[in-house]
């Protein structure tokens, strides 16, 4: 596939970086299940490591939450935006390892920081523009199976910290942004005639914040072989300046996805930075709301405990009153 082909499929996202940040505190969902509950003791500090595919002479940067308890857990990996890094939306690698689950995040080199760090003033805009482009998203979606491929290995190579560590039969994605487009090309989006070409068949479940339809063709072919559970988060103000992403955009998906386990949640108010730990040049001084974080890792949480590890009180949760329970009540919440 021509790279001014993939143009035209990409719908581009971000993760910038400006400097104020918010990290939620976990606050009880009520009695029962609990996706905010949190285990006693202190989680291990996070294990940066590095995947090299050597098929394609790259190196990927990842950095690893892993729970407390030295047992397999399953995985859910995570893409960042463009612009960002492995150390971005570290909330929820420390929650989701706190709840047993190895959190593996990704910095994809050519979309990471890379593309604005170090720029002179006034340029950054314009390389960012740049570096949301096909062959970027190429070499995100095949960073994907690459680093799936080397924890496998590592999970089975004695003296490696992951040994041992990884249930790899229980595998999510996620991703925010740039990072959803990724997430969805690697969960069974399909593109033009081609198919679902960069579905990797280990991924179980699939979480997408600021998800996008297709810039060009019908969002129901590109959606309606999605054969996994999705869900998707969005907000009301959930815009891209990078690749002029709008709402419309965002709000696509949901009914073009094929019925069972799916889900999206779409929060009032809910900026493009609203999954991130740091506002965004385009948030116009728009405040933060907290309780979007508490939303986020509730639901998150509840849909991997659901999915990852067949858990019925969690899709009972998911399918009753428990996300109104975390939800203000401007925020909506649909499944089917």
């Amino acid at each position: 596939m021509q790279n001014r082909t993939l143009r035209a499929l990409v719908p581009y996202g971000l993760v910038a970086a400006a400097a104020v940040s918010w990290t939620a505190a976990p606050v009880a969902a009520g009695p029962g299940y609990d996706p905010l509950a949190i285990s006693e003791g202190l989680s291990p500090a996070p294990l940066d490591l590095t995947v090299t595919d050597a098929a394609r002479q790259r190196e990927i940067p990842i950095r690893v939450y892993l729970p407390v308890a030295d047992l397999p857990a399953p995985v859910v990996l995570f893409s960042h935006g463009l612009g960002g890094t492995r150390e971005g939306c570290a909330y929820l690698g420390r929650h989701w390892s706190t709840r047993g689950y190895v959190g593996v995040f990704l910095q994809h080199p050519g979309s990471d920081d890379s593309v604005w760090r170090g720029q002179p003033a006034g340029t950054g805009r314009a390389a960012m523009d740049e570096a949301a482009n096909g062959r970027n998203f190429l070499l995100r979606v095949r960073d994907v199976p690459a680093v799936l491929d080397q924890l496998e290995a590592w999970n089975r190579t004695a003296d490696h910290p992951l040994s041992g560590r990884l249930d790899l039969s229980r595998v999510g994605m996620s991703g925010h942004s740039f990072g959803a487009v990724t997430t969805q090309a690697v969960s069974g989006q399909a593109f033009a005639r081609r198919g679902p070409v960069f579905t990797d068949p280990r991924i179980r479940a699939a979480l997408v914040l600021s998800p996008s339809g297709p810039r060009r063709g019908d969002p129901i072919a590109a959606f309606n072989s999605v054969s996994i559970p999705w869900l998707l988060m969005t907000g009301t103000r959930d815009v891209s300046p990078i690749g002029d992403v709008d709402v419309a955009s965002r709000l696509s998906v949901f009914p073009a996805l094929p019925a069972g386990d799916k889900f999206e949640l779409v929060l009032h108010e809910g900026l493009h930075s609203a999954f991130t730990e740091r506002g965004l040049p385009g948030d116009g001084g728009v405040g933060r709301n907290p309780n979007h974080h508490r939303v986020i890792l509730a639901l998150s949480t509840a849909f991997w405990d659901a999915y990852l590890r067949g858990d019925e009180a969690a899709r009972e949760w998911l399918a009753g009153e428990g996300p109104r329970g975390v939800m203000e009540t401007p925020d909506r919440w649909q499944r089917k």
